[in-house]
């Protein structure tokens, strides 16, 4: 049975049973539903500072409205609900120049869907998702956003990234969160079409037409709270030709004088699966030695990252080591995505073949001198031991976040952030970066 299928029997029966307990039902359907329209202004520039390919700038500007519908569950053992997602994006500014799809191959650009290689003036979409809920494990079947160590939606443009599938959450047993999952297609932030799963190189890049892709996508893990301050983690991703992987995840709270040290440890396993081992249409890049950059997927991945936060301030240091031929591998189809590793940059993920990273943080909550709203937030990494035909390399990247959020009055919750990156490297053929991202959101509630 497709999720299809499932979510229309899962709505239908939620209908009946509004029907048959209208006396009850609402106080749970009705009465714990919630609705919040999200204004989200967002400009971005991209400047390309080297190189002869064009474009050589991205520059656009849109108005994004984001509605989001959850409703209660039906009384009773089982219980039924419907959500709903309702994304609609307008152009302020772009042009063919500017939009970043040229030759007119790829679905989209920066911000906005494509009408050849200029953004189309509007894009809208609506998601919507069955749920069932049982004591505390619950079913959903429809539009997903799932945030785990081997899926992770992307919400880094003027809307958010959604996924269709079906996923069970558990927490029958204390302390302990079960979940299992299956996405089919994938709707990127600047699309309202529903497509397949792939992985970088596989999906082609700029001739999006020309890639492979795949419907299945499976996930499962568990988190498990040892004590209030210490959760292990186990999860499983297999995208089907693809590739496999297996991750271990440790995080820990320390309370150290008047602060807390957070402690973040991590293991990824990832290998092919299926075609990805030997046809060269499903391969991932990296470095397989000569002049050999693309291959199948075979890549280990462990990092660290430590955050101190005292009186306001978050001091984080970090480290991560990947080994194997390839890059490491997660959901990328070519339009934009997010990985849950710890140097999933504004600009870049840091985790190319054999790649060495370190970086530093550091943050500053403005609450603590009597301005709440008020943050700033800087992170430095530095990549070196990229594989190449040529030797290695490295690349660098520093990212700049301020922030304020209005804490009271009429607008209370209008948002304004200001975010700056700069990256450079030194990988032949491979253009350095700044970017500047702009976006003013505010989030009414109606119920």
């Amino acid at each position: 049975m497709s999720y299809k299928i499932s979510l229309a029997a899962a709505i239908s029966l939620a209908s009946l049973s509004l029907g048959a307990h209208a006396d009850t039902a609402q106080h749970g359907f009705i009465e714990d539903s919630t609705a919040t329209l999200t204004a989200r202004n967002f400009y971005i520039n991209n400047d390309n500072r080297d190189g002869t390919a064009k474009p050589s700038k991205v520059e656009e500007w849109g108005q994004g409205f984001i509605f989001n519908f959850a409703s209660g569950f039906t009384q009773g053992t089982v219980g039924f609900g419907v959500d709903a997602i309702g994304l609609y994006g307008i152009r302020l500014d772009s042009s063919a120049a500017k939009h970043g799809n040229l030759n007119g191959k790829a679905s989209g650009g920066s911000v906005f869907p494509s009408d050849g290689n200029e953004a189309v003036g509007e894009f809208s979409s609506l998601g919507l998702t069955g749920k069932v809920k049982v004591s505390e494990t619950l079913l959903r079947i429809g539009t997903l956003q799932p945030n785990n160590p081997v899926v992770k939606t992307n919400d880094g443009r003027l809307l958010p990234q959604t996924f269709e599938g079906g996923e069970i959450k558990s927490n029958e047993i204390k302390d302990l969160t079960l979940t299992l999952g299956q996405l089919e297609h994938a709707k990127g932030r600047n699309s309202t079409n529903n497509e397949g799963l792939s992985i970088a190189n596989a999906n082609a890049g700029s001739n999006y037409n020309a890639g492979v892709f795949s419907n299945k996508f499976y996930y499962g893990g568990a988190d498990y709270k040892i004590n209030k301050d210490l959760v292990a983690s186990y999860y499983y991703g297999e995208l089907k030709d693809f590739y496999t992987q297996n991750f271990l995840g440790l995080v820990h709270n320390w309370a150290i004088g008047y602060g807390v040290l957070k402690s973040d440890l991590r293991y990824y396993r990832s290998r092919d699966n299926g075609a990805n081992g030997h046809d060269s249409a499903y391969y991932s890049p990296g470095y397989y030695g000569g002049n050999i950059t693309k291959g199948k997927v075979d890549n280990n991945l462990y990092s660290y990252l430590a955050l101190y936060s005292l009186n306001g301030h978050t001091f984080g240091g970090g480290y991560q080591y990947t080994n194997g031929d390839s890059d490491f591998p997660w959901l990328n189809q070519g339009d934009g995505s997010s990985n849950s590793t710890i140097t999933d940059m504004q600009i870049q993920k840091f985790a190319r073949a054999g790649e060495r990273t370190w970086q530093l943080r550091y943050g500053y909550d403005f609450a603590a001198l009597g301005l709440p709203g008020f943050t700033v937030n800087a992170i430095y990494l530095k990549g070196t031991n990229i594989g190449t035909p040529s030797g290695d390399k490295s690349e660098w990247e520093r990212d700049l976040t301020v922030a304020y959020v209005l804490q009271e009055g009429t607008l209370k919750g209008l948002g304004f952030t200001w975010k700056n990156a700069m990256w450079r490297n030194s990988i032949p053929g491979v253009r350095s970066q700044d970017e500047n991202r702009a976006i003013i959101s505010y989030t009414y509630k109606f119920m």
